[in-house]
């Protein structure tokens, strides 16, 4: 059985972080995960993740869609060093459920604004990609944590956006969108999404401006000129 600590120390190696593991069910095991006994998923966790890729030449070659190259590149070859398949949740299909999944792998829940919140980390996490094995993993039980949104009577998150774009109905991404197009948006722009900053859950790993800068051009050029 493959030790997850050699795993584990495998992906930090690369700069990366490993944000948990699950054993397969056999109801799992269908649609393109025949023979997979256990999956790992490697991630970012505040700027664990983000400082590699922003050393790396993908992150200075003025190309499409840096950081999923950096991704790309970076997780396959950890995958032929220890034996795995790698698996991304861009360049579908097919489209692996990472959120499902994440929520086995780790403690990590459901939050107002439609991200995953982990109890330290806060909103301030993702996940890049995963190893997918074919031999079963020694893996202990995670620890069992309360969402940190049980105990949050005023819900800061849905009342920072300037715009109103988060609500309990859902999150309005047209007008985030637009907000960021304006001179009003400049601070999201360079400072990250106000209602994600709004969360005093892991604060210490909010992302710096440079990272912050780098999504939220991002997530406007994935939206074309308008939305």
């Amino acid at each position: 059985m493959l030790a997850l600590a050699r795993i584990v120390s495998a992906i930090e190696a690369r700069g990366l972080a490993a944000r948990g593991a699950f054993a397969l069910e056999d109801a799992d095991r269908s649609n393109g995960l025949d023979g997979i006994a256990a999956i790992v998923l490697v991630g970012a966790a505040g700027p664990q993740g983000w400082d590699a890729f922003a050393a790396s030449p993908e992150a200075r070659d003025d190309k499409a869609d840096p950081l999923d190259r950096w991704s790309r590149r970076v997780i396959d070859a950890l995958a032929v060093e220890i034996g795995a398949r790698p698996l991304f949740p861009f360049g579908g299909p097919p489209y692996w459920p990472f959120q499902r999944w994440a929520l086995r792998a780790e403690t990590v829940h459901a939050s107002p604004l439609g991200l995953l919140i982990h109890p330290d980390y806060g909103l301030w996490h993702s996940y890049r990609g995963a190893l997918a094995f074919p031999r079963p993993i020694a893996i202990p039980p995670h620890e069992v944590r309360a969402s940190p949104c049980e105990t949050c009577v005023s819900r800061p998150c849905l009342s920072a956006c300037p715009v109103g774009a988060f609500a309990t109905s859902g999150y309005d991404v047209a007008a985030c969108a637009a907000h960021l197009r304006k001179e009003e948006g400049s601070a999201c722009m360079s400072g990250g999404c106000l209602a994600r900053r709004a969360c005093p859950i892991g604060a210490e790993y909010a992302q710096r401006p440079e990272q912050a800068g780098f999504h939220m051009r991002a997530f406007l050029s994935a939206r074309g000129s308008s939305e």
